[in-house]
């Protein structure tokens, strides 16, 4: 059997080198950690002109989606106004195309590994709202252990109900659940760090960011040998 296919919706970006105009790009470390895993990742560029059924149909073909970090949610698609001056990087093509593959993959029952703004796109997908701004405090740029329930997906894959070292980088958290979302991860301060989608096979997410440690912490790495784990059943079961 062939190595699992991981997707990975990218960003639009003026910062990558190397290439004439505009780009697409994401992250490394994503990459690695699914390959590491032993899976293939592929980016998929954050083009709405590709949901007229293109990307759908690409769904049907791939066995696994992962959702990674980035700049904020538009508040309108959760039905709220922009109120906090803090709120940075929105990008509509992001959150269209992002929203959909979400969507999609659910209705698929797709592995899904949500990071960081991966966890806000599931929660808004699912009818959830956010809150715009909790300051930089605690949880930017900060590593802090974090409790996961006993029985979640979250703590199987990880291998431990107290991962150490979880690398936040954030300043909003979920702020109404989204429906069919159990949370299943606090920081000790309180905050909101992890949920799972109860009617699916394996769609999870955190707040915090295991990718940034996963090449030197086993215990990091291990969410996305699970994802790749699942992938594998997913597609087994056809």
């Amino acid at each position: 059997m062939s190595a699992p296919i991981i997707i990975i919706v990218g960003r639009q970006s003026s910062q990558a080198k190397g290439v004439r105009a505009e780009a697409y790009a994401s992250g490394q470390r994503y990459y690695r950690a699914v390959e590491r895993a032993g899976g293939i990742p592929m980016m998929v560029p954050p083009m709405p002109e590709l949901l007229d059924g293109r990307l759908i149909d690409l769904i049907d073909r791939v066995d696994g989606v992962l959702f990674h970090g980035g700049g904020d949610i538009d508040p309108r698609r959760y039905g709220d106004a922009a109120t906090a001056e803090q709120l940075y990087g929105i990008v509509h093509e992001h959150d269209e195309v992002e929203l959909t593959v979400m969507r999609a993959a659910i209705d698929h029952d797709l592995p899904v590994l949500g990071l960081c703004r991966g966890l806000q796109i599931l929660n808004v997908a699912l009818g959830g709202t956010l809150i715009q701004d909790i300051g930089k405090q605690d949880h930017w740029l900060q590593y802090h252990p974090v409790s996961l329930e006993p029985d979640c997906r979250l703590s199987l894959a990880f291998g431990t109900t107290r991962p150490q070292r979880c690398h936040s980088v954030h300043h909003q958290i979920i702020g109404t659940v989204g429906n069919g979302l159990r949370v299943v991860g606090h920081a000790d301060d309180g905050t909101l760090e992890a949920v799972e989608l109860e009617s699916a096979t394996w769609v999870v997410a955190t707040q915090w960011h295991p990718e940034d440690t996963a090449h030197e912490d086993p215990e990091q790495q291990n969410v996305f040998d699970e994802l790749v784990r699942q992938a594998v059943a997913a597609r087994s079961r056809g």
